[in-house]
């Protein structure tokens, strides 16, 4: 792969950028039987919710995969994290009247919770790896 499209794929903005687009698209979607500008309106603030968490959730994740031990590491993080989303994303969607919020917002919580659930168990994986080769 180049080093520019590879540097470009790994940046932070290109991620934010997309999760706003996907997300923001995907909520203009699933509003789009509502009359103008609802479907709008729900499209910004879906992205605007999906741009800040894909900000936040790899430091959420990392910093609560290092608070539990054992097989509640696993899963525990990615809970709490969907859990923090799901109460976020439906209060500021219900504060700001999007029509169809469990539409609006299944799609990216199924997204970021996957993400969360993958990323939490590659570095529980390796984290619980480390601790068994050292002593051995």
């Amino acid at each position: 792969m180049p080093n520019g499209l590879h540097r470009l794929l790994r940046s932070g903005v290109v991620h934010v950028l997309f999760a706003f687009l996907a997300m923001g698209s995907w909520a203009v979607f699933a509003n789009r039987a509502h009359a103008m500008p609802l479907p709008l309106y729900a499209g910004l603030v879906q992205g605007a919710i999906s741009a800040c968490l894909t900000l936040c959730l790899k430091s959420v994740i990392d910093w609560l995969s290092k608070r539990f031990v054992g097989s509640v590491r696993f899963w525990a993080p990615p809970l709490i994290a969907c859990l923090g989303s799901a109460s976020i994303l439906v209060a500021i969607h219900a504060a700001t009247g999007t029509p169809e919020i469990l539409k609006t917002i299944a799609f990216p919580l199924l997204v970021s919770t996957s993400y969360a659930a993958i990323y939490n168990y590659s570095i529980s994986a390796r984290r619980g790896f480390d601790t068994w080769w050292e002593r051995h």
